[in-house]
């Protein structure tokens, strides 16, 4: 029973120490001179030693997106009224953005003021990492509804279309420093252009909607799975110290054994000795 307790004294003073170097070590609090960025999570780890003499721990994870880099990419809730007669800014070849989303919001931003809906159109990807390297987004009213035949060959009655061949479009790139570069722009729109009161489109205001929610929950997506890799490293790393403290908590043990049993025949001679 002795050797249990002092086994769990020695462990649970070992795991206070490293458990807060680690903390510290993964940045969690912010308080090692800056290290804060290399982990996006708010992270409470706790060690409880059982009765039985084994421990466990919590990990505790605050998912706040909305901190992740400053206030998180939305543009959904976020109508910003303008001055009416503002100038409007508009694209052109070699406007440059810090990222994908960037050029994105612009577009639909310039979209919504001109008065047109956009068309989240091809994307072209590394065929390394998969990485996006390329977007092309245009006007929703590009392209052409197909005809579709029934199974005997006979048309079917086509559906009302909203597209009508417009040729408005812009192509982002991302270049070797990381910004993303408009490298083509296509300006005019082969079909009246309609803005109501509030700078919105009456028509395909739904489809704007949808494609911004798109886009933001890309962004979370993107946002947790870093989330989950620094979580993995953290847990992995604690779990690693954990086995070592185990190893040197052994010798420990051992060592206040042999100085215990090296007392006791100490006293025993030294009693003997007395006559005791």
């Amino acid at each position: 029973m002795g050797d249990l307790s002092l086994r769990l004294r020695i462990l649970g003073f070992f795991l206070t120490e490293t458990i807060g170097k680690q903390m510290l070590n993964f940045g969690v609090f912010g308080l090692d001179g800056g290290r804060k960025e290399e982990s996006p999570l708010p992270i409470d780890a706790a060690f409880v030693v059982l009765s039985s003499g084994l421990y466990e721990y919590t990990t505790l994870v605050k998912w706040d997106l909305d901190k992740e880099g400053g206030k998180a990419d939305s543009s959904v809730e976020e109508k910003t009224a303008e001055p009416e007669g503002s100038e409007i800014l508009e694209p052109y070849v070699g406007m440059e953005f810090e990222s994908e989303d960037d050029a994105k919001k612009f577009y639909i931003e310039y979209a919504r003021r001109i008065g047109f809906v956009v068309r989240i159109m091809q994307r072209r990807r590394s065929g390394i990492d998969g990485r996006t390297l390329a977007r092309r987004l245009g006007c929703n009213k590009q392209g052409f509804s197909p005809n579709h035949k029934g199974t005997l060959g006979q048309e079917k009655k086509p559906r009302p279309s909203a597209r009508e061949g417009c040729k408005a479009t812009i192509l982002v790139k991302m270049e070797k420093t990381g910004k993303w570069v408009v490298t083509r722009f296509e300006k005019e729109h082969n079909h009246p252009l309609m803005i109501t009161a509030n700078g919105f489109n009456t028509t395909g205001d739904k489809d704007k909607k949808i494609e911004e929610l798109t886009m933001e929950l890309a962004h979370q997506e993107q946002l947790c799975s870093a989330y989950r890799e620094k979580l993995f490293a953290f847990i992995n790393n604690v779990e690693k110290q954990t086995e070592e403290l185990s190893s040197k908590i052994e010798v420990i043990v051992d060592n206040v054994r042999k100085l215990e049993a090296e007392r006791q025949r100490f006293t025993h001679r030294s009693a003997g000795s007395l006559g005791i």
